[in-house]
């Protein structure tokens, strides 16, 4: 059997606050019980229809109808005790301020902001001409400033945690985007190496069987052959496997700087290669973009030596590879390892600019988002 859920006077993702704010529904139920019986009974009604509000604005803040009829029907409330009971009732307008700063919409925010302006400052004004207005005017206005001016600080709060969320939402997508990508990479690899391996494969072994006995000496060599054919198909698939780990940069540059010195080419490298404040994530990306950049100079540029400049700013990094090889005639036209590496920088927003005069420049400029570092962190 499901367990029962335990019911909670308000949802347990706000925690203790609104538990704390009901203290101020003290001094109301005290003013309340100086009144005499029928006016006791009543005004402990509207304070338990007051509370009844009070945490149907938390249970219904996400529909919006509901949460706006609440809302008017708990600054009602105020309107009344603070006219028929006590004027001091006006300072449980800060329960009705704090949830109309929960509106993101400007016309229902300002709708709002101004029905509590009036169901405040209505019964002030009775009071005040009744009672010394001088007085009355020094005690009050401070607190009903504050009180007025306190949805627009909790309205800016409720919009940069509503920008966090839809941002760590934003990181997750990306985040599966990245794996998407991969996995179709290392099909579209899988299906490019192998495919065509195993077919050769399997028109040898044929051709073996046929010669075995015709010609033993040629099908001994078209065996080595399959064998050699074979032991290459393995090492590609070593190859992908080991890509779907994550690698940071520091790791692959000491990865390329080998790859560099065997094919007989100079690494210069500029700048940290510890880039530990950026993400995962991106440091993943872009040492796959380094790795195939740097085989790109040793297959194609002729050069003597590669420069890997790293530059961390305020909010992205740069990486730029350069050779003194032969250069690309033609820059505009990108070959499918370039291909490639935009479709991955796209994924983080990221851009890859090319120029060849002497030699080739690569150059990846890679935005870093503050709040996925710190997300990662924490995880």
């Amino acid at each position: 059997m499901s367990e029962k859920k335990r019911f909670a006077l308000f949802p347990r993702q706000y925690g203790l606050f609104p538990y704390i704010f009901l203290v101020y529904l003290l001094m109301p139920g005290y003013y309340v019980s100086q009144e005499s019986s029928f006016k006791q009974i009543f005004g402990y009604l509207l304070l338990f229809l007051f509370l009844f509000t009070y945490r149907q604005l938390y249970v219904s803040s996400e529909a919006k109808n509901m949460f706006s009829f609440w809302l008017f029907m708990q600054i009602g409330i105020i309107l009344i005790l603070s006219l028929f009971y006590n004027v001091n009732n006006v300072f449980l307008g800060f329960f009705s301020a704090h949830f109309i700063g929960w509106y993101q919409q400007k016309k229902i925010f300002f709708y709002m902001l101004m029905f509590l302006a009036g169901a405040i400052i209505l019964p002030l004004l009775i009071h005040m001409a009744a009672h010394d207005f001088e007085r009355s005017i020094f005690y009050f206005t401070p607190f009903i400033i504050i009180m007025l001016v306190a949805p627009f600080g909790i309205r800016s709060m409720v919009s940069r945690m509503e920008l966090e969320r839809k941002l760590d939402e934003a990181n997750e997508q990306i985040k599966e985007l990245v794996k998407r990508e991969e996995r179709m990479r290392i099909a579209r690899d899988l299906h490019d190496t192998l495919g065509h391996t195993l077919s050769l494969l399997a028109l040898k072994s044929q051709l073996v069987g046929k010669l075995a006995v015709k010609d033993p000496e040629r099908a001994h060599k078209e065996a080595q052959e399959m064998e050699r054919t074979a032991r290459s198909a393995l090492s590609q698939v070593r190859e992908l496997v080991s890509d779907m780990r994550t690698i940071t940069v520091a790791e692959e540059i000491i990865e390329v700087q080998a790859l560099l010195q065997t094919a007989g080419i100079a690494l210069h490298l500029n700048g940290d290669s510890d880039v530990s404040d950026i993400p995962y994530l991106t440091q993943n990306i872009l040492s796959l973009c380094l790795k195939e950049a740097v085989t790109n100079v040793v297959k194609h540029s002729e050069a003597k030596n590669c420069y890997v400049s790293i530059c961390s700013l305020e909010g992205e990094v740069v990486i730029a590879i350069e050779d003194d090889g032969v250069g690309i005639s033609d820059p505009t036209r990108l070959g499918n390892g370039l291909k490639g590496m935009e479709e991955r920088l796209e994924l983080i927003d990221g851009a890859l600019q090319l120029t060849s005069k002497q030699g080739t420049r690569l150059e990846i400029t890679v935005p870093i988002i503050i709040k996925e570092r710190e997300a990662e962190d924490v995880s």
